[in-house]
């Protein structure tokens, strides 16, 4: 029994870390609202100058479609438990903050043995619904949907710094790619690579690096934290061997990017994200599962926590 309600955890948790890392990997703020050149019309490389009004138009016309297919891969390396790969596909949406997507990879074996090879996840009102599968609802009462409400997790923590993180986690949990191109208008090496294919469609290619303090910087979810907390921050980046963010985007002849990779290394490995993006619009129309097919995880955390205390008694 205990065992058990483990390894429902285990399947949860790892499919947390995949969201908060993901999360954390889109996050960014601002951009600008200049017209720009039409990313299809340069025959030539572009002065950064030239590149920044290309991004500029393309952040307003992103933030403006709200919504958006994506397929997305996760790599990962290192010793983590949840190294390897995760894919994603779906739809998201940004004005409402929504998310209807399949995730599938090995690191979900993190999880251990039994675990679903695919999970379909939910992200709603704050809220993330998890599809665990037919094996895991037999072990919970037919109930195939866990819940799990991470400002909940965070109250209950009774950690004010802990509320922060997953406050500021959740802001930019399904951030749009709007925030990635408002992201590289800040790099200082930003600039045009040149034009290519991305899946048959005529785009011109960018790229630029940050370092962590500029990330922090152009990054309005930090302003949440005090500057003694950014400055530990920022230290503690440097000291885990973290030199910044690698980014590359594509952006079509309508201005709307349709690739990212976005590319980060570390002492303990390395992570990079891949995103394909399409139907720009497209309707995202999402729902939470019914409540009489959803486990809270709060409850099942309870349900260890009782389990544990039987057992040490």
């Amino acid at each position: 029994m205990v065992m058990a309600a483990w390894k429902r955890a285990g399947v949860c948790l790892t499919a947390a870390a995949v969201v908060v890392g993901l999360a954390g990997c889109q996050d960014g703020d601002g951009g600008g609202d200049k017209g720009g050149k039409k990313a299809g019309a340069s025959s030539g490389a572009q002065s950064r100058t030239e590149a920044a009004e290309v991004l500029q138009a393309a952040f307003k016309k992103t933030s403006e479609a709200k919504s958006s297919k994506i397929r997305m891969t996760v790599e990962t390396s290192g010793a983590a438990a949840e190294a390897g790969t995760v894919e994603m596909s779906g739809v998201q949406g940004w004005d409402p903050a929504v998310m209807d997507v399949t995730m599938k990879g090995g690191a979900f074996a993190a999880g251990g043995a039994g675990g679903p090879e695919q999970i379909r996840m939910i992200m709603l009102d704050g809220v993330v619904y998890m599809d665990l599968g037919e094996e895991q609802a037999a072990r919970m009462d037919g109930k195939r949907w866990m819940k799990m409400d991470f400002k909940a997790v965070a109250d209950a923590s009774g950690d004010p710094e802990v509320r922060k993180q997953v406050t500021g986690g959740l802001e930019n949990m399904n951030q749009d790619p709007a925030q990635q191109l408002a992201l590289l208008l800040e790099s200082p090496s930003l600039k045009h690579v040149g034009p290519e294919k991305v899946d048959g469609v005529e785009a011109q290619h960018y790229k630029g690096t940050l370092s962590f303090e500029e990330m922090v910087d152009a990054n309005t979810s930090f302003d949440l934290l005090s500057k003694k907390e950014r400055d530990e921050l920022v230290a503690m980046a440097e000291k885990s061997g973290m030199k910044g963010y690698d980014t590359e985007i594509w952006v079509n002849e309508d201005d709307l990017p349709v690739k990212m990779v976005v590319g980060m290394t570390m002492a303990q490995g390395s992570m990079t994200m891949t995103s394909h993006f399409s139907d720009y619009g497209a309707k995202a129309d999402v729902q939470a599962p019914p409540a009489g097919d959803t486990v809270d995880f709060m409850e099942l955390l309870k349900e260890l926590e009782s389990l544990g205390a039987g057992s040490a008694a």
